[in-house]
């Protein structure tokens, strides 16, 4: 089923054309919100409350029959961006964990009306998310301008480090290759690859997360901190994983913030 058929299944076929118009992927949906809504012209707030009910049946439950996400596909066995994972068990995981934000948004921040800047992070976001859920990653958060995203749970593959690079270089190209709202947007990111304990959601209500524990998610935050604009930067396990496949400069041990011994990154 794709978005066309899940908005007639609701009775709201004739916002079919401007959910296409605006790239609206089955990977996106569960992020949508009721600004979202607004901006996509969708004027009842009767329209809008019986689509925010249907989008957080979307974020509650699996959805293994939508529609795949249009784009090059992923590699064997990827797992749709968003999809809710089936198990509540916390569990040990090998995980490559990719931590992408804006670069200078704090000054983006301060120059533009916040509605400006609210419209402008979610085209980014909506960006990101669908080139994400090409190659199969899980975004389990968003935090501010960031997007802290896992390859490996809930299914795991045999290439969560290949894929997670693959998405982030594919992610720096999408943002930097047209502007949103006028905006010229560039990203940096850092990926992570190691042991964590993930599955069990923390907190409650629409704070619910699942949230992955252990050092390997810090260390994507702060290689994230190393990498220039519209660059990647990865540790020493991603790096051995990827192999040959990419081209990658040896950045040497770096002391990290927060973490006991220094860290080979790329």
């Amino acid at each position: 089923m794709d978005v066309a058929d899940w908005l007639r299944q609701l009775g709201l076929e004739r916002y079919a054309a401007v959910f296409r118009e605006n790239d609206i992927t089955v990977a996106i949906l569960p992020s949508l919100t009721a600004e979202d809504l607004k901006d996509l012209g969708i004027a009842s707030v009767g329209h809008r409350r019986r689509l925010l009910q249907a989008i957080a049946m979307l974020r509650a439950q699996p959805q293994p029959t939508l529609e795949t996400p249009q784009g090059p596909p992923p590699p064997s066995g990827a797992t749709p961006a968003n999809e809710n994972p089936s198990t509540t068990m916390a569990e040990r995981r090998q995980v490559s964990v990719m931590f992408c934000d804006l670069v200078d948004f704090t000054a983006l921040s301060s120059r533009l009306d916040p509605e400006d800047l609210s419209a402008v992070v979610r085209g980014y976001q909506s960006r990101a998310a669908a080139t994400i859920a090409r190659f199969g990653g899980f975004i389990a958060r968003y935090v501010g301008d960031g997007i802290l995203t896992y390859f490996g749970w809930p299914e795991a593959h045999e290439a969560n480090a290949e894929r997670a690079v693959r998405s982030a270089l594919a992610v720096v190209d999408v943002i930097a290759q047209s502007p949103i709202r006028a905006e010229s947007l560039r990203v940096h990111i850092g990926i992570a690859t190691g042991l964590v304990v993930v599955g069990e959601p923390i907190g409650t209500g629409d704070a619910r997360q699942q949230t992955a524990i252990g050092e390997t998610p810090n260390r994507a935050a702060r290689l994230q901190g190393l990498a220039e604009p519209n660059a990647v930067v990865i540790d020493e396990e991603t790096h051995r994983q990827i192999g040959g496949l990419f081209t990658c400069g040896d950045l040497r041990p770096v002391t990290l913030k927060g973490l006991p011994a220094a860290v080979h990154a790329w």
